[in-house]
């Protein structure tokens, strides 16, 4: 069944962007009708979109191929199963925006807002498969950049793409972080959540999906 959400072209594609490169043409922006839905099917439509972050640095690209959803407050496993906090406060707003955190203290890790606001549910980017600007993200990341170690997981993914907490809370139907369409196949698996054995029966859930096969999904399954 096809998506019925919308998608928006960029505004102007001459304008240029923060890295003072021209936006290609014929790219579109997902608009918040995306965002704005039951969390598992954004967590799930979103394998095979592209992530996209313009910073001073350059622009960087990548489609998602593993992703998680969050449905707090009730599940055990979200952030904001702990109520409405300093942290968790994008969680609680409207769709549509970046929800960042620290991964153990060490690196940042993307989520999706979605729902509805006061709806505390997000989508976890676990992995990318990068498709623009390789070289810088390899920079970033001190790996090769046909490496699968590039952005096979949720940390190694944002210090690939140079997202920080500074982003926190940002508008993703913006210019600077967002997330592109695309038309291209992709065959979809799930499986429980990763890390999350803490959440007693939550972690049982199957709200784990990635594209089969891929070689940047994180952690097994991965067909």
């Amino acid at each position: 069944m096809a998506a019925s959400f919308a998608v928006e072209p960029f505004r102007n594609h001459r304008t240029l962007t923060a890295a003072g490169t021209r936006a290609a043409p014929g790219r579109t922006k997902l608009s918040r009708e995306f965002y704005a839905r039951p969390v598992l099917t954004v967590a799930r439509e979103s394998i095979g979109k592209i992530l996209v972050h313009r910073s001073a640095e350059g622009e960087t690209a990548g489609r998602i191929v593993e992703a998680e959803a969050y449905r707090g407050p009730l599940d055990l496993a979200a952030h904001s199963s702990r109520g409405l906090t300093k942290r968790t406060k994008a969680m609680f707003g409207p769709p549509g925006h970046a929800y960042i955190y620290l991964l153990y203290g060490l690196s940042w890790a993307l989520n999706l807002v979605v729902a509805r606001e006061n709806e505390p549910h997000a989508v976890l980017i676990r992995a990318l498969e990068p498709v623009r600007g390789m070289e810088l993200m390899a920079r970033r990341r001190g790996v090769a950049p046909d490496s699968r170690l590039l952005t096979n997981g949720p940390g190694k993914l944002t210090q690939a793409m140079g997202i920080t907490g500074a982003l926190y809370g940002i508008d993703l139907c913006g210019d600077v972080l967002f997330l592109e369409d695309s038309t291209d196949p992709v065959r979809v698996a799930r499986s429980p959540r990763i890390n999350v054995d803490y959440a007693g029966e939550w972690a049982k859930r199957p709200w784990r999906f990635y594209e089969r096969g891929n070689r940047y999904v994180s952690v097994p399954p991965r067909d």
